[in-house]
């Protein structure tokens, strides 16, 4: 290259001056750049067809990336249905538990479900384990989340929840259920420590923490 020009001002100068090539169309066919992936030397109008297959290929992935969050985002949407209609047919507090752990079971595919309750008042003779005394740590802890929380460990006394199981859980997603404060906290956990992780988006877990908080929180009431 001529001393005094840098390959900075080359490409600024082919930016300002579009036409350069139309002026010099037999420069165009004959120049040669290197292969993207090594090897032969090749005219860069090759080059640039390779260059737009690969920004193709991209955008497709991309595309394949929408499509398919889209449809994980139609059946997790389906399924909330399906367990919010569930939930406003539940007559009482006992039936709306059943219905919470069946759905998350069978239909999410959720392997551990836990759900603990302290407040508002229990029913009378309440003796399920959903009703069993918890620590106070993790009652501040519930009462403390806004939004569900991720988790590789089990917090404070939850791991015990799961009985023999819960040394080999590896994620958990902590759901508080909310009425002006904390009246429970629904856990769901798993073996793979990829199924429930910090980076996930936790959007349908506060929808789901939502809706089963309403459903409780109404038939504890009555």
């Amino acid at each position: 290259m001529k001393e005094g020009i840098n390959p900075e001002q080359v490409a600024a100068y082919l930016q300002e001056h579009p036409e350069f090539f139309e002026m010099y169309p037999d420069l165009m066919a004959n120049l040669f750049i290197p292969h993207p992936h090594g090897g032969r030397a090749i005219p860069i109008s090759e080059r640039q067809v390779l260059t737009l297959r690969e920004k193709n290929k991209l955008l497709e992935t991309k595309l394949a990336e929408l499509i398919r969050f889209g449809e994980q985002n139609d059946s997790i949407s389906e399924k909330l249905h399906r367990l919010t209609l569930a939930l406003i047919a539940a007559p009482d507090a006992p039936a709306a538990i059943h219905v919470t752990r069946y759905h998350l079971g069978e239909d999410f595919a959720v392997p551990h479900v836990e759900l603990r309750l302290w407040s508002p008042a229990l029913p009378e003779g309440a003796a399920s384990v959903e009703y069993s005394p918890i620590s106070e740590e993790a009652r501040v802890f519930a009462d403390s989340l806004t939004q569900p929380y991720i988790s590789a460990r089990a917090m404070f006394d939850s791991g015990s929840w799961f009985g023999a199981a819960g040394e080999g859980l590896h994620s958990f997603a902590y759901i508080p259920l909310r009425g002006q404060q904390a009246f429970g906290l629904l856990t769901l956990a798993s073996e793979d420590p990829q199924r429930f992780y910090p980076e996930m988006g936790t959007l349908y877990l506060k929808r789901l923490g939502d809706t089963v908080a309403a459903a409780l929180g109404r038939s504890l009431a009555g």
